[in-house]
């Protein structure tokens, strides 16, 4: 079969390479049947204040890492994930949560994720286990485990929304960095994106573990625990959507 790449193909949105097998997914997909579970610690507010790209504050000293079990994703196929949060605040524009670090099992995904959010993907390999009474969540990268979590299985039943009070973590803002070929600025923005058609089928509560092991490349000890606190595991289907550019540093000041 023979086709023709036009101009007005390439230069609207969605648009992927290679030609004839695109890897990034457009705008909408849907996540079925995902399991996750959710670390919650404390640490040192410098320690996030180091990491967060300005004029992003912190809203606080609480650190999240939910490791995902993506067993039917459109696209993507299944896969696994884990994403670093912290909560933060855009001054006078919005609050969310931001993602130093962030990794998974999908090529798809890390591409999709680097270029259309910005968020800074990486191979990794998160890991939810069933062991007995206790849910183990790991996160392996380099053949190190970097992250090990734990909580007990499913002893009391909780609402998501306890977790969103801790910060909103489904309003994700990411630092989107790209270059031109010649190594000039192209893009450099915070954007941010929040799921949509969330729906939880069910929700735990109760206290968690976390270990975290230093890897140069997933430097995620540089959030140290100083107080675990509650974790959670859920259930429930999302959709990915559009998102938006809150704010544009290679904008011209206005006059």
């Amino acid at each position: 079969m023979a086709w023709k790449t036009r101009i007005e193909d390439i230069v609207k949105g969605g648009f992927s390479t290679p030609l004839d097998a695109p890897m990034v997914p457009p705008f909408p997909f849907t996540f079925h049947d995902v399991e996750v579970l959710t670390l919650v610690w404390r640490t040192d507010r410098a320690a996030i204040e180091a990491l967060l790209p300005e004029p992003l504050v912190p809203t606080g000293d609480a650190v999240m890492a939910h490791v995902y079990r993506m067993n039917d994703t459109e696209w993507l196929g299944p896969y696994s994930e884990c994403n670093v949060m912290v909560g933060v605040e855009l001054p006078g524009v919005a609050v969310g949560s931001y993602s130093p670090y962030l990794f998974l099992s999908s090529d798809i995904g890390v591409a999709h994720g680097r270029e259309a959010h910005g968020q800074p993907k990486k191979l990794g390999f998160p890991k939810i286990d069933f062991r007995g009474d206790l849910i183990v969540g790991t996160l392996e990268r380099n053949g190190i485990e970097v992250l090990t979590g734990t909580l007990p299985y499913k002893q009391s039943r909780a609402d998501i929304g306890e977790l969103a009070e801790i910060f909103p973590f489904a309003t994700n803002i990411n630092l989107k960095a790209v270059d031109h070929i010649d190594g000039t600025p192209a893009i450099r923005q915070l954007t941010s994106r929040s799921l949509s058609d969330v729906t939880i089928t069910e929700c735990w509560r109760g206290p968690c573990t976390v270990e975290l092991r230093p890897n140069a490349q997933a430097p995620v000890h540089r959030l140290p625990v100083r107080e675990m606190l509650d974790g959670f595991f859920w259930r429930g289907r999302f959709t990915l959507v559009a998102g938006t550019v809150l704010h544009d540093y290679l904008a011209s000041p206005k006059e």
